[in-house]
């Protein structure tokens, strides 16, 4: 149809009026199924750091700091938003891990840091169940991946190694070492970076430590604010960088 004879809307042409909102029906739907998938899967986190009796949305903190690392790669949504659940539900295996194991004040034993080993893949059986995670349950299975080969389940090394997950692995260290655990009290920002610097091309994608170097300032910023940067409605990872 020429171009004269259709309807020109938000910038496109489309054949009338009637497809144009057609096409914002569609538009507008897609828009309430991400919204609700990201709120299921939130949901799903929370649950996982209540039964740890984790406090400060480390899920989502974790997942939206990682975010930070992405978009230096990529400005593609779907593999924004893939990254963001991964990380959101990297630990959902834990909810395997009997409590005698996963709430141990002490240090585990033998036969119990086995059986916690297992949860990157059980986490991955149920997130890989999911037809729309199947890149997110990479996130899950490689997280406890390490660039040199000596991480879990599978010792991958380097590029091997999912890249979301090597991001996230950046990431989770941070938050690990920058919150208060049981065993032991929080470090600074700065304390934490050098660290982790120290450990590129051993236990991190020098790539990754690279563009956490790169982020610094927003970062120490939602690291100081215990903050974590909200995904705009219906991009989950993705949209506007807004400090909550």
């Amino acid at each position: 149809m020429p171009p004269e004879k259709m309807v020109l809307r938000g910038g496109s042409y489309f054949c009338c009026e009637g497809c144009y909102l057609g096409e914002i029906a569609v538009r507008t739907s897609r828009r309430a199924l991400d919204e609700a998938y990201l709120s299921l899967v939130e949901s799903l986190a929370a649950a996982i750091d209540a039964r740890e009796h984790e406090t400060g949305l480390h899920s989502k903190r974790v997942a939206c700091h990682t975010q930070v690392l992405a978009r230096r790669f990529t400005d593609d949504g779907d593999s924004l938003k893939q990254i963001y659940w991964g990380a959101l539900l990297h630990d959902i295996g834990k909810i395997a891990i009997p409590d005698a194991i996963l709430l141990k004040q002490g240090r585990l034993d033998g036969d119990e840091w086995r059986v916690m080993r297992t949860h990157p893949r059980r986490g991955y059986d149920i997130v890989v169940a999911v037809p729309f995670m199947q890149e997110a349950a990479q996130i899950v299975l490689h997280h406890e991946e390490r660039y040199d080969g000596s991480g879990y389940p599978d010792g991958l090394s380097g590029e091997s190694i999912p890249w979301g997950a090597r991001l996230f692995s950046v990431i989770d260290t941070l938050d690990a070492m920058t919150n208060d655990r049981p065993y032991r009290k929080a470090v600074s920002f700065d304390v934490a970076r050098d660290e982790i610097a120290k450990l590129a091309g051993r236990q991190f994608d020098p790539q990754a430590v690279a563009a956490l170097l790169a982020e610094e300032s927003l970062l120490r910023e939602m690291v100081d604010m215990k903050c974590y940067l909200r995904p705009a409605s219906g991009q989950a990872g993705g949209g506007d960088r807004r400090l909550t």
